[in-house]
């Protein structure tokens, strides 16, 4: 049951925040952008400085460990915005046999060419949370990422969610997300 003192939020993280509760050289964080919210909320996982998108912010240690711990295989879509065409070689071998790293093996559950982008954006499904792994995967196929946004977190998305906007999670879809990570 969920507790009253229990906060589940989604932001819209803009470009330029930070993903931490406090930045020692002063820059702008995602808690700045939590007007109004008055309970003590942590990042589940991160977003670097430079990705937009999706995230949650709990103060529910469980919560946030089924989010991000391998085993529960949180899925995630992302729009890549890349300097130059994706070729299907490159697409095809992302998918089926993944992509060297120095910490091992990425691979990507989906990909979809964006329509009408000339091949430069993609929507890609993963599982992985690894460190910029999206970012790392790219550059060592040969291509810069432009743009990063995070579309869809564990199902849910940015419908109706401007840019630096949060909304509280509802009741369901606190439920669903701990139904799901917690078999």
């Amino acid at each position: 049951k969920q507790s009253k003192n229990k906060v589940y939020i989604l932001l819209n993280k803009p470009k330029d925040y930070i993903t931490t509760v406090a930045d020692e050289a002063g820059r702008r964080t995602v808690m700045d952008l939590l007007e109004g919210v008055t309970q003590r909320v942590y990042p589940v996982g991160r977003l670097d400085r430079n990705t937009t998108g999706l995230l949650i912010l709990t103060n529910d240690g469980e919560f946030s460990n089924c989010l991000t711990h391998p085993r529960y295989e949180v899925e995630k879509v992302y729009l890549v915005g890349l300097d130059k065409p994706l070729t299907n070689e490159h697409a095809k071998q992302a998918l089926e046999e993944g992509v060297q790293l120095e910490d091992g093996v990425s691979q990507f559950d989906s990909i979809t060419f964006v329509p009408h982008t000339q091949n430069k954006q993609v929507h890609v499904t993963l599982h992985s949370g690894r460190n910029r792994v999206l970012r790392r995967m790219f550059e060592s196929l040969g291509y810069d990422v432009l743009k990063l946004d995070r579309v869809s977190l564990a199902g849910l998305t940015k419908q109706g969610l401007r840019l630096g906007m949060w909304r509280h999670l509802t009741r369901d879809e606190v439920e669903e997300l701990k139904q799901n990570g917690l078999k």
